[in-house]
């Protein structure tokens, strides 16, 4: 059964509301509550396609549980242009990022635990997936308002916070599939058909994926403390699915099937989906290095995104034209380690000092 709703997560400066809508699917078996967002970014489009692509596949499979499905879930992002480039990376009144604007760190965990009886660990974490959606709902209600991305980032967190599984759909400027997975759940990374892995820290910095699985992982340790091995109540990852701007409707059903293989993994589905077998390779996130452009130049890229290159091979050839008499017109771009390089920047025009590239260095294969 498929139903469709739409939630409020702004409004604009003409009193015109801001909706999302939020497609849910299940077939009346019990499991797993799955969470999946997309174009959080603006220009990042290509996750809305992965949505589509998955919910015809569920159609065909053995659903556990309840799957749902929030396409679109940035507006004003996605309505954020400038001549034929989406810009809606950044808050346009703030400045911030859109995805570093959720609500984290705003509980004591360990003092509310101490209030809790342990002799029902179930009866724990239903208390506090509740406190978590009570919180956040309060946090909406502050009297001292909130910024635009605040509006946004609560409603959608509010409703994330409500499931067992949250997955956010992201894409890069020009990038190879990689997916941020935090370190608590590496076991995870294998089950995606996604060869580039960023293992994180267990850490809140802002973005949806920390924000569901962050309290969880903090509970987790606390109930340790007290000799209790509880699982993960929630896990949550990033998966960039490619680069920005392009939609690509055979790249979204390959990486629905990616998605399938995780929910096999975690009992969601019961259809025999399994990972494709290929290379994967992983970092931790501090090895995942910036490179900067040298100079303001205009640029040829060479590297081959997701593929392990040596220190001293050529990223990309750089043009300057002026003084031509004096220097060279082209200038190479070396790896400055042995790196995997994971995406570049969009344009081929660049200052200097443009983050011109990131690439996994110290990586392995998992």
């Amino acid at each position: 059964m498929l139903s469709i709703e739409t939630i409020q997560v702004g409004e604009l400066a003409t009193g015109q509301a801001l909706t999302v809508p939020i497609y849910r699917y299940h077939q009346g078996r019990l499991g797993p509550k799955v969470y999946l967002q997309a174009n959080v970014h603006g220009a990042e489009v290509q996750g809305n396609a992965v949505l589509l692509q998955l919910l015809e596949r569920l159609k065909s499979c053995t659903l556990n549980g309840e799957v749902t499905i929030v396409a679109l879930a940035n507006p004003m992002g996605i309505n954020q242009k400038s001549g034929e480039f989406t810009l809606g990376r950044f808050d346009p009144i703030t400045g911030v990022n859109w995805n570093r604007q959720y609500l984290g760190n705003h509980i004591d965990v360990q003092h509310w635990l101490k209030q809790q009886s342990l002799n029902d660990i179930e009866a724990v974490y239903r208390d506090f997936r509740e406190l978590l959606v009570e919180e956040t709902h309060a946090a909406l209600q502050s009297s001292w308002g909130l910024t635009t991305g605040q509006h946004l980032c609560y409603r959608l967190q509010a409703l994330a916070q409500q499931h067992d599984l949250v997955i956010d759909l992201h894409t890069g400027p020009k990038s190879t599939r990689h997916l941020y997975c935090p370190k608590v759940l590496a076991d995870a990374a294998s089950t995606f058909n996604i060869g580039c892995v960023l293992m994180m820290p267990n850490e809140f910095s802002g973005a949806m994926d920390e924000a569901c699985f962050h309290p969880w992982w903090q509970l987790k340790q606390l109930l340790s403390q007290q000799g209790i091995d509880a699982p993960m109540a929630v896990e949550a990852f990033t998966l960039e699915l490619g680069s920005q701007e392009l939609i690509d409707l055979k790249a979204a059903d390959d990486d629905a099937l990616g998605i399938l293989s995780y929910l096999k993994y975690k009992q969601v589905i019961d259809d025999d989906i399994q990972p494709e077998r290929m290379t994967r390779y992983a970092c931790e996130l501090k090895d995942y290095r910036k490179l900067h452009a040298p100079k303001g130049a205009m640029v040829e890229y060479h590297a081959t995104l997701g593929v392990p290159h040596k220190q001293g091979q050529v990223l990309a050839k750089l043009l300057s034209m002026e003084n031509l008499n004096e220097q060279p017109a082209i200038t190479e771009l070396h790896a400055p380690a042995d790196a995997i390089p994971v995406l570049h920047f969009a344009s081929a025009a660049v200052h200097q000092g443009t983050e011109l590239f990131k690439l996994m260095t110290n990586y392995y294969e998992i």
